[in-house]
């Protein structure tokens, strides 16, 4: 038997990201050959057996991997849909992508711009998001004023937050109007960087992601897509 494990072959099929996956099966949400199964390694053969998701069968033909780098604009969310009818990042996508069932790797929020890839390659996306593998993320902040030397000492120790520590970052004064600092981490927490300088006592105005890893989002305009290059990925 050619097995594989179920949360492997799942994401593979480029239905939904990573952890999405890994949160259905867990909820029950996922079966195999008719029985409902929650353990990520259970070995299945995609060729043989019948996996479903919410009752509808998963469709587990190998696809074409696609990687797009997305400008994401300001009040567009990081997600495939939305139950309340708001604007989405796949609705930015050319009409030539939209059969292809990309999805974002991480999140930036609602407020925030800049890079987002959007791929069907669940393999990449577990290692650009899971901690262990510590990708940067490089953002341009934009505050009011300037932070003390005691607070950059701070970010770069890392801050408490109510969900833990924060690693350290790495954060440098820079020129690029609005934006007054970047800042470099390797977690994605859920706002994590508005929270950090919220802790400081500082509102993030704007925020823009500019690197992921060794992806940069270069002078791409909002709203705009490219393809990543083979090398890139």
């Amino acid at each position: 038997m050619n097995s594989q494990s179920l949360l492997g072959v799942i994401s593979g099929a480029g239905i939904a990201s990573r952890r999405r996956l890994a949160d259905a099966i867990k909820q029950g949400r996922v079966s195999v050959n008719g029985e409902v199964i929650t353990d990520f390694r259970h070995p299945v053969d995609r060729e043989k057996d019948c996996i479903a998701l919410d009752g509808q069968p998963v469709g587990l033909e190998a696809q074409e991997p696609v990687y797009l780098i997305l400008n994401k604009p300001k009040g567009v969310l990081s997600t495939v849909s939305d139950e309340r009818g708001r604007s989405t990042v796949i609705e930015l996508l050319p009409a030539r992508y939209h059969h292809l069932r990309l999805y974002p790797v991480g999140r930036l929020d609602r407020d925030s711009t800049g890079l987002l890839l959007l791929t069907n390659d669940g393999r990449l996306t577990h290692r650009l998001t899971h901690p262990r593998f510590e990708h940067e993320k490089e953002y341009l902040v934009h505050i009011r004023g300037k932070l003390t030397g005691d607070e950059l000492k701070k970010l770069a120790l890392g801050l408490e937050l109510e969900d833990g520590r924060t690693s350290p970052a790495v954060i440098k004064e820079v020129r690029s109007p609005p934006y007054n600092y970047s800042v470099t981490i390797h977690e994605g927490r859920k706002r994590q960087l508005r929270r950090m300088f919220a802790a400081l006592g500082h509102k993030v105005l704007a925020l823009k992601r500019v690197r992921m890893g060794d992806l940069k989002l270069g002078d791409l305009k909002e709203g705009e897509v490219r393809e990543v290059g083979e090398g890139e990925v």
